[in-house]
Formats: C-alpha cells, sequence, structure tokens
C-alpha cells in the first residue's frame, strides 16, 4: 500500500539493538502486568481466595506509576509467550543482520529449548499458558492453565521458525498443538459455524482468540493438507466474519458485556484472517480483511505515527498496541507507517537502558519494563519490519 519503500533508519535498528541486548541481558525473565498474584503476600489466607481482592490487586497493580514489585517480593518470571515472541524475532534478524546469523542461531535454539520445558502438561498435545495465577472478567487461571492466546502466539512463532529455518522440531509442535486445539477447547456453535472457547476451563467467546486457533489449523494445513483442519479453521473463520461489524471493526468478545473495540485485539484478527486467506485462497476471508485493514488504518492511528489503544481514544498509548500497530501494518504492505510508529515509540517511549515503558496515560508515564507485554512484542515488531523492509530492498 506504500508507493516508496523507505529504506530501514539507524534509529530503527539502534532502538532494535539496545533492546536486544536489554532482553538477552535479562535471559528473558521479567516482569508482567497481571503477574500480581505471584507476590508471597497472595498465599496467605484470603488473599489466597478471594477472587474480587485478587482481580483488583491485578488491575491496581499494572497500573501504578511506580514499580513496588521488589517490595512484594514477586519474582521475575520466564514467560512462554516470551519466549515464543523472541523466537519469532530471532528468525526474521537472521535474515537481515547475516553477520550476527550465529547469535541469533544460538539465542532462538535456547528459546526453542525452553519453550519444550515450559509445556503444560497433561492434555492432547503441545500447549502453553502464563507462568503465573490471573485472574480475568469471566474467568481464573492457575499458572500454566493452557489458552488458545498463548498456544496460539508461541505456535506462530514456531512455525514461521520452522519455515524459515527447516527445522522439524519447531514444525512437529505445531503439528502436535492443533491436537491442543481440536480436543481440548470447547466449542460455541452458530449454525455450522463455532467459536474455540479461550481456554480449556471455560465457554468464553474471544473472537481474537478463536482466530488464533484458526491460524494454527490452517498453518498446519498448509504441511499436511488436511481437509478436516482446513475445515474447522473455516468454520471458525466464518464466525468471526459473521460478528464483523458493517464498519470493519469487531467486539472483543460475544455474548457478555466486552463489546469494545481495542488495537492489538483487532490487529490479532487482522493478521489471523490475513494468514488465512494467504493460505486457503478463501476470497471472503479478503474482502474481511480489506474491510478491517480499512477501519484499522482509520481508527488507530493519530497524527499518522502514534498507536490508539482504543477506536475512539488515544490513551493510553501503550507499548503492546503499538507493537501490533507496526506487525500490522507491515503485514498489510503499510511499510511507511509501520516505520512512522516505530520511530515515535523509540524517540518517546525507549529507556535508554533498552526497554520499553509499559504506557503512557492521560497524566503520566508509566516506565515500568514488562517483558511480554512490552519488550518482547516490541522486539517482534521491530525485527519484523526490517525483515519486510529488507526483503524490499
Amino acid at each position: 500500500m506504500n508507493s516508496t519503500i523507505k529504506l530501514p533508519d539507524a534509529l530503527i535498528v539502534d532502538g532494535l539493538h539496545k533492546l536486544e541486548e536489554y532482553i538477552i541481558s535479562e535471559r528473558y525473565a521479567g516482569y508482567d502486568p497481571y503477574d500480581a498474584l505471584t507476590s508471597p503476600i497472595f498465599s496467605l489466607p484470603v488473599l489466597n481466595t478471594n477472587r474480587l481482592l485478587r482481580f483488583g490487586a491485578q488491575q491496581i497493580m499494572k497500573r501504578l506509576p511506580i514499580e513496588v514489585r521488589p517490595f512484594l517480593r514477586t519474582p521475575k518470571g520466564r514467560n512462554p509467550v516470551t519466549f515464543g515472541l523472541c523466537l519469532q524475532a530471532f528468525t526474521y534478524l537472521q535474515s537481515v543482520f547475516p553477520h550476527k546469523k550465529e547469535l541469533y542461531a544460538n539465542e532462538a535454539a535456547y528459546c526453542l529449548n525452553s519453550l519444550q520445558e515450559l509445556q503444560s502438561k497433561g492434555f492432547s498435545g503441545a500447549c502453553w499458558g502464563y507462568d503465573f495465577d490471573w485472574v480475568s472478567r469471566y474467568a481464573s487461571f492457575p499458572a500454566y492453565t493452557p489458552t488458545v492466546v498463548a498456544t496460539g502466539i508461541v505456535t506462530n512463532a514456531l512455525f514461521v521458525h520452522g519455515s524459515i529455518t527447516g527445522n522439524q522440531e519447531s514444525l512437529a509442535l505445531c503439528k502436535s498443538a492443533s491436537n491442543f486445539i481440536i480436543s481440548d477447547l470447547r466449542r460455541s456453535y452458530e449454525g455450522e459455524s463455532f467459536c474455540f472457547s479461550y481456554s480449556p476451563l471455560d465457554s468464553q467467546r474471544v473472537l481474537n482468540a478463536t482466530m488464533k486457533g484458526a491460524r494454527l489449523l490452517t498453518q498446519v494445513y498448509s504441511m499436511d493438507h488436511s481437509e478436516s483442519m482446513k475445515s474447522m479453521a473455516k468454520a471458525t473463520v466464518q464466525y468471526v466474519m459473521q460478528h464483523q461489524r458493517n464498519n470493519g471493526s469487531w467486539p472483543y468478545a460475544v455474548g457478555d458485556s466486552r463489546k469494545w473495540t481495542d488495537n492489538f485485539h483487532t490487529g490479532y484478527i487482522l493478521d489471523c484472517l490475513d494468514e488465512y486467506e494467504h493460505v486457503t485462497n478463501d476470497a471472503t476471508a479478503r474482502e474481511s480483511f480489506v474491510k478491517g485493514i480499512e477501519y484499522y488504518r482509520a481508527h488507530f492511528l493519530s497524527e499518522g505515527s502514534i498507536p490508539k489503544y482504543y477506536d475512539g481514544s488515544l490513551y493510553p498509548i501503550d507499548s503492546t498496541s503499538a507493537a501490533q500497530t507496526i506487525l500490522t501494518l507491515a503485514r498489510a504492505g503499510c511499510i511507511n507507517e509501520a516505520a512512522s510508529v516505530g520511530r515515535w515509540m523509540i524517540n518517546n517511549m525507549q529507556d535508554s537502558q533498552g526497554y520499553f515503558y509499559y504506557q503512557q496515560r492521560r497524566t503520566r508515564l508509566i516506565r515500568t519494563s514488562y517483558m511480554r507485554w512490552s519488550n518482547a512484542w516490541m522486539f517482534l515488531a521491530l525485527s519484523y519490519l526490517l525483515y519486510r523492509q529488507h526483503a524490499l530492498v
């Protein structure tokens, strides 16, 4: 969609390398916006069972302008999603910076080994969840409860890694994970279409989540041409397309009060829809994608470079929303717009130590470094942006 592609500038390359050095120096461990319950105080009576208090603690902790986790003895965690995002980033960077290929290959191998170790146990196939207990509005998840979201993010990274490098271990994990999607997740039907549940423990109908299941099934179909995989992917994609609004947007969920439309969940849907269309050549998916990307570009960018969190509000300016903006725009061919977002984030949200701040809210900047939420996502986004620019040179 961009007529003239600009070469990567020194600012983006420098910002990427500072972030890379930070992540590697921390060995991928760090805090998370939702890790409040890992503090020892939440093992105390009442605090270890009261759902309202536990949910409230998460919400307060992630909004505090100062970092209190060291005082609460909250440990830095090793989140499977962090390793997945970094595995994908290192895969792209091996092509962009061939003189560092050995370093990136070694780090990718470390990430892959970590993902092997951090698999959730007792399910029908490979799957992953977060490394901490967390409470959402509609469900509570013990640590390592696998979800279609975490599993879908990790397997997308594994698929990219296996496809580009030829690593068969990564591709085998994708095939294994498809068994988790098919056998362990619940389904909510509307006619012949359906929505995968968020996890094996609930029946939530979250649109971006079921699209991650569709993407994995589509990717496995691209490997073994299983018509059953393609058929299931099509059925849940149809469910999501049926719930696309006339203006091109999607609600976060169906069947409950979560009707908002935000940046990164919309971006997830668009990326997964594009992957599905690319593999299956389903023309109806293209129509839905075009409507969605037009809405996305019109409603989630301010001044052409500042990523908006909600379609109707600029704040908070969030590092994960920014990262997804870069990923979605670059995937759609809007390379210059994606680069503009990257430059704005480096100039305004990157610390001198290399990490990215959590959020710029209306009246304050929350400088907390979150390894999965902010840093791993921005690392992937900048890596993918440079990878796409490199391919166009």
